[in-house]
């Protein structure tokens, strides 16, 4: 390809995903660029790109998720490109901190999700790269273009290649109820929902399943899996109901607390995660039912049709 044709690109990891960075650079096929963090004994840091960025376009890899220095060395990054001249700077946030935070749900809340973009738009990215965000419409709080991959371009084929007979998708809350509804109708199966209700955040009060379960192969599909007690309230019910097997697919494996022990003594087959977020290896080694998927070729992918300027919209599947 001409050199004109596209832009010279160079990618960069922050510390807390450095591995997947890593292996986006490799699957883009170039090395990934050099930067130091560093420390003053008070905690503070300042990152420091160590090869120029002048007239490059910068992909800045790093998820948002706490400790919240996540995020301020991601606009660290941002603005040590922009004072370095670089061309254009993306964002690339496989997972998308604070995104709970999308409304007010009740009064006298921050809505966190918002700030963030605002935050990132002020230290001047000009493009955000990141996957299934918890809430759409997160998309519309920024001001410049938003690349919003979803993990079913992963999920579904390793659904297709597990061959289950009587599949049905099933969502753990009504809020989920699209993107089961979406992969239900691209592997044309049933649907079931969880309908849940909570007295306070994280923990679930009661619980009851809409559609038939019997006699069925349940795949339960997530954005995230957190403190898994809804994931294992829904499996155990599933399995209640009549249902087969129960296995989940969850996009961003934050894995809090006691959530990788609830999912090995849960009815849960296995679970399904992706390496937005890096799992720590001794919450691997608490079960063997925790499977990852790497979101690394997607990604380098869409980074490479972003630098050329070529549609990636190949890579929406569905939502």
């Amino acid at each position: 390809m001409d050199h004109n044709e596209h832009d010279s690109a160079k990618i960069f990891g922050g510390t807390a995903t450095r591995d997947l960075a890593e292996r986006i650079a490799m699957e883009s096929g170039q090395k990934l660029g050099e930067v130091t963090v560093s420390r003053f004994s008070d905690g503070e840091f300042q990152p420091s790109f160590e090869e120029t960025v002048r007239g490059n376009v910068v992909f800045i890899v790093q998820s948002t998720m706490p400790p919240s220095d996540n995020l301020f060395e991601l606009l660290l990054m941002v603005d040590a490109a922009k004072r370095a001249s670089a061309k254009r700077i993306v964002a690339v946030i496989p997972y998308f901190g604070f995104a709970r935070q999308d409304r007010k749900d009740k009064p006298r809340v921050s809505i966190g999700a918002k700030l963030v973009a605002n935050m990132l738009t002020a230290a001047g990215v000009d493009r955000v790269m990141t996957m299934d965000l918890h809430a759409d419409q997160i998309q519309g709080f920024f001001e410049v273009p938003v690349d919003h991959l979803f993990a079913s371009s992963i999920f579904l084929p390793h659904i297709q290649s597990l061959r289950l007979p009587d599949l049905i998708m099933a969502a753990p809350d009504t809020g989920g109820t699209k993107r089961a509804n979406a992969y239900a109708k691209h592997l044309g199966v049933d649907m079931a929902i969880c309908y849940k209700q909570r007295k306070v955040a994280n923990q679930v009060d009661s619980m009851t399943v809409i559609g038939d379960v019997a006699g069925k192969n349940v795949v339960l599909l997530d954005d995230m899996v957190d403190t898994a007690g809804t994931l294992t309230k829904a499996s155990a019910m599933m399995m209640e109901q009549g249902a087969v097997s129960v296995r989940a697919m969850c996009t961003h494996a934050v894995l809090s607390g006691d959530a990788c022990e609830r999912i090995h003594n849960s009815q849960l087959v296995e679970l399904i995660v992706t390496d937005t977020i890096p799992v720590a290896v001794e919450k691997l080694q608490a079960t063997p039912k925790i499977k990852q998927l790497s979101v690394a070729q997607l990604f380098a992918d869409v980074i490479k049709r972003v630098q050329h300027h070529e549609s990636i919209s190949s890579h929406f599947i569905i939502a």
